[in-house]
């Protein structure tokens, strides 16, 4: 049995495009192409990418009557690597190794894979492809991902790798005493179609969502009460936490924000966009476990 159509959010939630003049854009790709002569991608590897430079960030996520099957469970997630000038191939080894060694039982990717253009998101998918975990890999994209409309040629690279894009879909696992529904919606900015009822359509009652929306901005619509997390990214956590630089990104609403029963939980993800540089806010992964209130209490 689905679940009702009048117990879910409406089905398309968008937020509005952002533009920038091309006096601005042409800026900050003198910056791009300045800070890349002078070695910016080894310096942001060493500095952010190293072993012992980028954050592993635990989340607990307590759920009421969790089922056995899903107690203790465990998910990665990785988000904007923003592949190209300041991140290549090779340049997450650390990160996936990192990953690998927590055995996880599931790995999400929230978008942002490429800068510019299809062929910067090409290695750093076949590099995504060495995670590994019990459950396997699952994407959706960013809004940077959709700027040549090549997205097709991104989903079968990824494909061949065994990483799979939920595309307004979801992705059901049955475990003992209930399901896991991971739901992935298409970027609520730069999509030609975000639709959250046919990314919700296979849930039954019952189930317990994760959902993966690249875009923070829409999480407040998209909660409902068996929504547990919504695991987002794109802000970079501000990626620069001074006055005014700080502002000049997405709107960074925090790291953990609760609306209702449903937590919205923001990466402050891996690569960089303009400089190659992170004040006060590290690259990282986010590993979620969930786990029963009393297995919570005793864990903290």
């Amino acid at each position: 049995m689905t679940m009702s159509d009048s117990s879910l959010p409406a089905p398309q939630i968008k937020v509005p495009q952002r533009r920038f003049s091309e006096r601005r854009l042409a800026f900050f790709r003198a910056v791009e192409a300045c800070a890349a002569a002078l070695g910016g991608r080894r310096a942001y590897r060493r500095r952010h990418l190293a072993p012992g430079r980028f954050r592993l960030r635990e989340e607990l996520i307590e759920w009421p009557g969790l089922a056995p099957g899903l107690d203790g469970l465990t998910i990665a997630q990785l988000s904007d690597f923003h592949g190209g000038r300041f991140l290549g191939a090779g340049d997450l080894r650390a990160v996936i190794e990192a990953v690998n060694e927590r055995e996880v039982d599931l790995v999400v990717l929230t978008g942002d894979y490429m800068t510019h253009g299809v062929e910067e998101a090409l290695p750093v998918l076949d590099d995504l492809a060495q995670l590994s975990s019990r459950l396997g890999t699952f994407a959706v994209f960013g809004n940077h991902d959709y700027r040549e409309r090549r997205e097709n040629e991104m989903v079968i690279r990824a494909a061949a790798g065994g990483i799979t894009f939920l595309r307004n879909a979801c992705q059901r696992f049955e475990v003992q005493g209930g399901a896991l529904a991971l739901t992935g919606l298409e970027d609520l900015e730069e999509a030609r179609v975000v639709d959250v009822a046919a990314a919700r359509s296979s849930l039954r009652a019952g189930d317990l969502e994760i959902m993966l929306c690249h875009n923070p901005a829409g999480a407040r619509d998209l909660a409902h009460g068996r929504c547990a997390a919504i695991l987002s990214g794109h802000t970079h956590g501000t990626q620069v936490d001074l006055p005014l630089l700080r502002t000049l990104g997405p709107k960074h609403p925090g790291l953990r924000v609760s609306f209702g029963a449903t937590t919205l939980l923001v990466n402050r993800g891996l690569g960089i966009v303009g400089l190659p540089w992170r004040h006060r806010v590290p690259a990282e992964v986010v590993v979620v476990k969930l786990v029963s209130p009393t297995a919570g209490g005793a864990n903290r």
